[in-house]
């Protein structure tokens, strides 16, 4: 039986993890372990798709400006009297966030069925934890030696080519469950020449459409749960307020001080998270 605490924790948990580059899976499997959950009840599937909505949600929230110039329904800032759209100035556009999505979406949509099966197994889990986080502390070390040119400062700056690059190793994190998809954006970023700031900023945004898709898509997977009415209302409502407020928060301050979050840091983090899935969840 769940309880209302559980939902609490566990929105915690989504919450912290969503958006940083630490594995969200890892950590909720590690989670549900560890509150007694060998096998996600039915009811706990749903659960979780509430709560990845509510982090979509404050996600939303903090890039709402954005959300709204990329549509062309933003106020123009100006400088003078002349719209700053009048300046022959690369801004980011849908071309870019199509770049950025299509490919993992694409791939995570054709093994969508072999991702479930042998994907969320606690080994592969294990090992995306290993290999991404080998993989973000090799990047910022290329990143910080000075061997990659940087040519993208903002979001704006970045290229159809750097999002095309971002979309494409974004593949791996869609087919790998655990590697992390904040991970493998970011760093992707940084190889491809764009700021740690742009970055992060860009996967968080394109986060938005990816996380819409990847969670519409399970909610129609699991449709008849929420038709069943077998979980409680109060429930989901605690997990789903707390989810987006720890979320609105890890973003906001995540992104304040960045730069005091280096990606080693999140290596190691997920080398020790490794270890703790190890003892916990495989033995």
């Amino acid at each position: 039986m769940l309880h209302w605490f559980d939902s609490i924790i566990l929105g915690i948990v989504e919450g912290l993890t969503e958006f940083l580059p630490v594995s969200s899976t890892g950590h909720m499997i590690l989670t549900n372990k560890l509150l007694g959950y060998e096998e996600a009840p039915e009811q706990l599937k749903t659960f979780e798709i509430v709560i990845q909505f509510a982090a979509i949600l404050a996600i939303a929230l903090v890039y709402r400006d954005r959300i709204l110039q990329i549509f062309g329904l933003g106020k123009a800032q100006s400088v003078r009297g002349l719209s700053v759209d009048a300046f022959p100035k690369r801004r980011l556009n849908l071309i870019h966030v199509a770049l950025g999505i299509v490919p993992p979406l694409g791939v995570a949509y054709l093994f969508r069925d072999t991702i479930k099966e042998i994907g969320f197994h606690p080994a592969p889990v294990l090992w995306a934890l290993v290999v991404g986080g080998i993989y973000m502390w090799v990047t910022e070390a290329l990143y910080d030696s000075g061997k990659i040119k940087r040519t993208a400062e903002t979001m704006d700056d970045i290229s159809y080519k750097q999002a095309l690059l971002i979309g494409v190793l974004q593949c791996v994190s869609a087919v790998w469950p655990g590697f992390s998809r904040s991970g493998s954006t970011i760093a992707a970023g940084m190889l491809g020449g764009v700021s740690y700031r742009a970055s992060a900023d860009f996967s968080f945004f394109i986060a938005i459409p990816i996380m819409t898709a990847a969670t519409g898509y399970e909610l129609l997977s699991n449709i008849d749960n929420f038709r069943s009415g077998g979980i409680d209302v109060g429930f989901l409502l605690t997990g789903f307020i707390v989810s987006f407020l720890v979320a609105w928060i890890v973003v906001v301050a995540f992104l304040k001080a960045l730069q005091k979050f280096k990606l080693k840091y999140f290596a190691w983090y997920r080398f020790a998270l490794a270890a703790l899935f190890y003892l916990f969840v495989m033995r």
